[in-house]
C-alpha cells in the first residue's frame, strides 16, 4: 500500500460533513474553527443573511506584509441517484485512492491547507498565510462574493492567491468565465385545433434555440487555435427547456435555460445582446408574443499574465516549467477581479473525477499537495 499522506485524517473528517450546496455548511465551519483555535489561530466568519451558511478566513504571520491566500470551497454536489458502493460521506482509503463525495472537489485541498496552517502557526513567518473557505461555489461561485470585500480591505492587501481546484498540481493562469441565463418566451394561448389563432411559445423557443446554434457555430469557426484549452472557443449551451401545460392547448409560456462559457478575451455581453436583439425581432413578427433574455448568474474568467512574479513563484513550488488553461470556471476569476492580485489555480486531483459516483482523489496527489504547501511555508519562513 502507498504511504498514507499526512492530510488524510483531516480529509476523512471533512468528507464526513454532507455539505451539499442546498444544506448548511455550519457544522464543517464549526469543525474548522475549532481545529484552527486548537493551534492558536483565530478565524473570522462571514455569515449569509439567514445565518445558515458561512465563509471563513484566518490569517497567521506578520500583519504588516502582503500575504498569500489559500482558497477553497466547502460545498459539494449532490449524491442522489448516483451508484455509490458505500456511504459517500464516509471516506474509504484503498491502496492508491481516497474515495468520498468532495474528496477531489475540493476537500482534498482544504485538508492539505488546514494541515499547513497548523504547521505554519509554529513557524516564524516573514509573510502572512491566509486561509479562505467559501460556501456555494458549486451553484455559481455565490458565497465567496460576500468574503472578497473583507479580504480586499486587508492592509496591506494580499498579493497572491492560490485556488486549490483540481489541476493535477499543474499551475493554471487562465480559465473560462460563465454566464447563466434564461430565454423567457410568452405566446398566445388557444385551442390546439386552431393553431394559427394563437402563438406557440414552444415553437418560438425552438426558433431561439436555432439562433443559439448559429451563434455557437460562428464562435467555433472564428476562434483562433489554442492548444492549452480542451475546448478552445467560447461555448453557448442550452441545458433546460420547459413549456406548455396540455397537448391540446397552444402553449403560452416556454423557458429555455442556457449558459455561456467564454474565453477570458471574449465578451459574453456581446452574445447576450445578440440573443436579446434576435428575441425582439422574433417577437415583432408574432403579435402578442414576447421574448426576454435574463441573466441569472455570472462569474468572470481568469487571465493572469504568465510573467507576473507570483506565477513564477508558484511554478517553482510546484516544480512546473509551464502554465496552462482550463475550460471550466473557478472562484479565481473573482479573486483576480475584486482584489486585483496575482491569482492562479493549482491543486490536487483530476477534474474528471469531480461530481461522479465513487469520486476519488489519488493518494499521491494529496502527498504532492502536502509537499507543495510545505515548500510554500518554507519559502514564507526564510
Amino acid at each position: 500500500m502507498n504511504a498514507i499522506p499526512a492530510s488524510i485524517d483531516l480529509l476523512a473528517d471533512l468528507v464526513a460533513f454532507p455539505t451539499i450546496s442546498a444544506d448548511s455548511n455550519l457544522p464543517l465551519i464549526d469543525y474548522v474553527e475549532a481545529f484552527l483555535a486548537g493551534h492558536g489561530i483565530a478565524a473570522t466568519r462571514i455569515l449569509t443573511e439567514d445565518g445558515e451558511k458561512a465563509n471563513l478566513f484566518a490569517i497567521i504571520g506578520p500583519a504588516e506584509r502582503p500575504g498569500v491566500i489559500l482558497s477553497g470551497h466547502t460545498d459539494v454536489v449532490p449524491v442522489a441517484g448516483q451508484p455509490w458502493l458505500d456511504d459517500p460521506f464516509r471516506l474509504r482509503v484503498t491502496e492508491d485512492r481516497a474515495i468520498g463525495r468532495g474528496a477531489a472537489d475540493m476537500k482534498g485541498f482544504v485538508a492539505c491547507a488546514l494541515r499547513i496552517m497548523a504547521k505554519a502557526a509554529g513557524r516564524p513567518l516573514t509573510r502572512p498565510l491566509i486561509l479562505a473557505l467559501s460556501h456555494d461555489e458549486e451553484i455559481g461561485c455565490v458565497g465567496v462574493r460576500r468574503m472578497l470585500p473583507a479580504l480586499a480591505g486587508l492592509e496591506p492587501r494580499p498579493d497572491l492567491c492560490i485556488v486549490g481546484e483540481n489541476t493535477g498540481m499543474r499551475v493554471l493562469t487562465a480559465h473560462k468565465g460563465k454566464v447563466m441565463g434564461t430565454i423567457e418566451v410568452t405566446g398566445v394561448a388557444g385551442h390546439s385545433s386552431e393553431p394559427d389563432k394563437g402563438v406557440n411559445a414552444i415553437l418560438l423557443a425552438s426558433d431561439m434555440i436555432q439562433i443559439t446554434r448559429g451563434i455557437q457555430k460562428r464562435l467555433k469557426a472564428a476562434a483562433p487555435p489554442d492548444l492549452e484549452l480542451s475546448v478552445p472557443y467560447t461555448t453557448l449551451h442550452v441545458g433546460v427547456i420547459a413549456g406548455g401545460t396540455k397537448v391540446n392547448i397552444i402553449p403560452q409560456h416556454c423557458s429555455v435555460s442556457f449558459e455561456i462559457r467564454n474565453r477570458p478575451e471574449d465578451d459574453p455581453d456581446l452574445i447576450l445582446a445578440e440573443l436579446a436583439e434576435a428575441g425582439r425581432a422574433l417577437a415583432a413578427r408574432h403579435p402578442g408574443s414576447a421574448v426576454e433574455v435574463t441573466v441569472t448568474n455570472r462569474y468572470p474568467g481568469l487571465s493572469t499574465p504568465a510573467d507576473e512574479p507570483g506565477v513564477a513563484f508558484v511554478q517553482q513550488l510546484a516544480g512546473a516549467n509551464r502554465t496552462g488553461k482550463a475550460a471550466y470556471g473557478t472562484e479565481a476569476g473573482l479573486f483576480r477581479e475584486v482584489l486585483g492580485i496575482t491569482t492562479v489555480v493549482c491543486g490536487p486531483g483530476d477534474v474528471a473525477q469531480c461530481h461522479t459516483p465513487e469520486e476519488y482523489l489519488v493518494l499521491s496527489q494529496i502527498a504532492a499537495c502536502d509537499d507543495f504547501l510545505d515548500q510554500l511555508v518554507d519559502s514564507l519562513s526564510m
